[in-house]
């Protein structure tokens, strides 16, 4: 696994053989980022990556100078590698929450600056999750949230759909919730 960019970029980390997780390719985490660092200043903002797996895209979000970032995974094999990683990182910032992210969503009483969520494509009720993020108290105005997923599904009816980005077999779809005084996304720059 490779940190692509920011003050830990080009850092490697052997991911363990008995990781089932799928992790995002560098090919598809790299292109969703340069997308998001158009859309948001990582810096001083909180992420939460849902589904972490190998972490890798929590470890994107801490290299790009998040103020904290919370990773939810409920494998242990995957668990145990995101905490040596974070551990080798030294990173002060960091919390990793060892339960199910289906229930971390429903239960959470915080809200997150960005959240992306990568559950298993064949995961059941796979279809619900990303109205359950952005109906749950983890999101609120001025949040983005970001959902990877196959070719199979289309979320561009659900609310705060902003859009839909691929990279080779994968899939992104972005929701962007705006601001509830004015109508107006707060991350847009206007010029």
């Amino acid at each position: 696994m490779r940190i692509i960019r920011g003050k830990f970029g080009r850092r490697r980390f052997d991911v363990p053989a008995n990781i089932t997780a799928r992790p995002t390719t560098d090919f598809a985490r790299e292109n969703i980022f340069n997308v998001l660092e158009n859309i948001v200043d990582f810096e001083g903002k909180d992420a939460l990556d849902l589904f972490a797996g190998t972490g890798a895209v929590s470890f994107e979000f801490l290299s790009r100078e998040c103020r904290s970032v919370t990773a939810v995974e409920r494998a242990p094999t995957q668990q145990r590698f995101i905490q040596k990683v974070a551990d080798e990182l030294g990173t002060d910032n960091f919390t990793l929450v060892r339960g199910d992210a289906l229930r971390f969503i429903a239960n959470c009483p915080r809200r997150f600056d960005i959240v992306f969520a990568d559950p298993p494509y064949d995961m059941k009720g796979f279809g619900e999750i990303p109205s359950k993020i952005l109906s749950s108290r983890l999101v609120g105005p001025g949040s983005i949230v970001i959902v990877e997923h196959s070719r199979s599904y289309d979320f561009s009816a659900l609310p705060g759909f902003s859009e839909h980005r691929v990279y080779g077999s994968v899939n992104f779809s972005i929701f962007r919730i705006e601001s509830e005084d004015s109508g107006i996304d707060e991350n847009i720059a206007v010029g």
